[in-house]
């Protein structure tokens, strides 16, 4: 098999993962960070542009995974490569907007 399909779905991964938070949080009326904002990924964008964002994350997301290649649920590389994107992207936004959040902060018992 190329590494080709399988750095897609590393990426498909990736996307799809970014689209959850942007999805949710403008589904909840929400702002949160976005590319948009100012400062990029820092500033807070609206409701709706995070909607937005979040819809082009899962159609290309979509196109990386569903069109490029053939992947597979039952192919053990095809899921590994889709969830390491996703674990990536997962970790790096708990660490970023952690520290806007309150994300990153010990709890004190």
């Amino acid at each position: 098999m190329s590494w080709l399909p399988l750095l897609s779905y590393f990426f498909g991964g990736f996307f799809l993962a970014n689209a959850v938070p942007h999805v949710v949080s403008g589904m909840m009326g929400r702002p949160f960070q976005s590319p948009f904002a100012k400062p990029p990924g820092e500033g807070l964008s609206s409701s709706t542009v995070n909607v937005l964002w979040g819809f082009f994350n899962i159609i290309v997301g979509y196109v990386l995974v569903c069109r490029i290649g053939d992947f597979e649920l039952r192919n053990t590389a095809d899921v590994i490569a889709f969830g390491a994107g996703a674990l990536l992207i997962s970790l790096f936004s708990a660490r970023h907007f952690g520290r806007f959040n309150g994300g990153n902060a010990r709890e004190h018992r």
